[in-house]
């Protein structure tokens, strides 16, 4: 069995999942791995114990090694919005963003800018769609110092030109959020200075699995406001407060989780041996796959077809779209329903059945009556 089809055996979920941009079911060689780290765990075995402790380093080498960064410049950290705000409360001067990303970036520049009052906030007009290269390039002043955007857009799946924003930003900061798009998406990330993310949607690691990047010139201009004792230098019981650790760790509050560690290493082993730039393949293929089944049923489709990662929205009409919704419960799909887009996130291991299923729900729904079928609401996590 190769690399790649040992990735795509371990995609073991419901026939109809297609949610990935949610929630990554863990795979079956991450839940191998979690198992046995709790066997280790609980033996009190100081060399079981130093085993699973090894995962922290393992899973920062093979963060650095899919960024082609190294690895004193990757951290983990609990969850995306844990390393977005210590980006964003060690800034100085204006980040510019959109209001229309998802939470984690704006909310973390606006709790800095409310209470440390050395970064302050400029937002892209509401009715910006896309973060492209010249809607920035329009929005840069001087006083911009740091620019924050989504890799992939949460809502339509829309890739974000990291090379070209990087090219507009100059000598500013790029702060990336690449939870929807780490593992998937093949891009050049030595564009952004800051990249952060999460194993738990389209790696498949689980909760707890969150990393960061920090580049050279961004630890040269975000003050590590927020590190704490793992990410303070100094011996145990010293009474002095330490100077911030060097490097990414800097930007660390507490030792992380080597279980989690352990889930996110097995994950990342086997996205790379099975080669990322296949996975990003199969993912985008797979989209187009729900692009077609949504143009035969004619239903219109809002996700950029040239620039799309596993992300699918529809826009049916107002009178459709609870029939839709419906139907995707009849049929056993699951997907994400939110104020009247259905949004559809296939991976590069769903499986024929889930296009089947997903086809015949989306024909239903324009089928004549819907039976609904006893509650059971559809996520409606990000």
């Amino acid at each position: 069995m190769s690399d790649l089809q040992s990735y795509l055996a371990g995609f073991d979920v419901e026939r109809g999942y297609l949610n990935w941009a949610s929630f990554g079911p863990l795979s079956a060689t991450v839940r191998e791995e979690a198992r046995a780290d709790e066997e280790l765990s609980a033996s009190g075995r100081p060399s079981g114990i130093d085993l699973v402790a090894a995962h922290v380093d393992e899973a920062r080498t093979l963060v650095a090694s899919m960024l082609g960064a190294d690895a004193d410049e990757v951290v983990l950290a609990p969850s995306t919005t844990d390393a977005m705000f210590h980006a964003m409360f060690g800034l100085s001067g204006t980040v510019l963003l959109s209001p229309n990303e998802y939470p984690t970036i704006p909310v973390a520049a606006r709790r800095a800018a409310d209470l440390r009052g050395r970064v302050r906030v400029r937002e892209l007009d509401r009715s910006t769609a896309r973060v492209t290269p010249d809607v920035v390039r329009d929005a840069l002043t001087d006083e911009v110092t740091a620019v924050a955007v989504s890799l992939v857009d949460y809502r339509t799946g829309y890739v974000a030109d990291l090379p070209a924003l990087r090219d507009v930003v100059g000598d500013r900061l790029l702060i990336v959020d690449a939870i929807q798009g780490f593992g998937v998406v093949d891009v050049d990330w030595a564009a952004a200075d800051v990249v952060a993310g999460h194993g738990y949607k389209w790696v498949r690691a689980g909760r707890g699995t969150g990393f960061a990047r920090f580049s050279v010139r961004a630890r040269e201009r975000i003050t590590p406001v927020l590190a704490g004792v793992a990410g303070t230098a100094g011996e145990l019981g010293d009474p002095e407060v330490g100077e911030a650790r060097a490097g990414a760790a800097a930007y660390a509050i507490s030792r992380p989780d080597p279980q989690a560690a352990g889930r996110l290493s097995a994950a990342l082993r086997e996205m790379t041996d099975a080669g990322v730039p296949t996975i990003a393949a199969r993912v985008a293929e797979n989209a187009r796959r729900v692009m077609e089944i949504a143009d035969a049923r004619g239903i219109p489709v809002i996700t950029d077809r040239d620039r799309h990662a596993g992300i699918v929205a529809l826009s049916p009409e107002p009178a459709r779209a609870g029939a839709i919704a419906a139907e995707l419960v009849n049929a056993g799909v699951t997907a994400t329903v939110r104020g009247g887009i259905i949004r559809i996130s296939p991976h590069a291991g769903t499986s024929d059945d889930a296009f089947g299923l997903l086809d015949a729900a989306l024909a239903a729904s324009g089928a004549g009556a819907v039976v609904m079928p006893s509650p059971t609401p559809l996520p409606l996590e990000p």
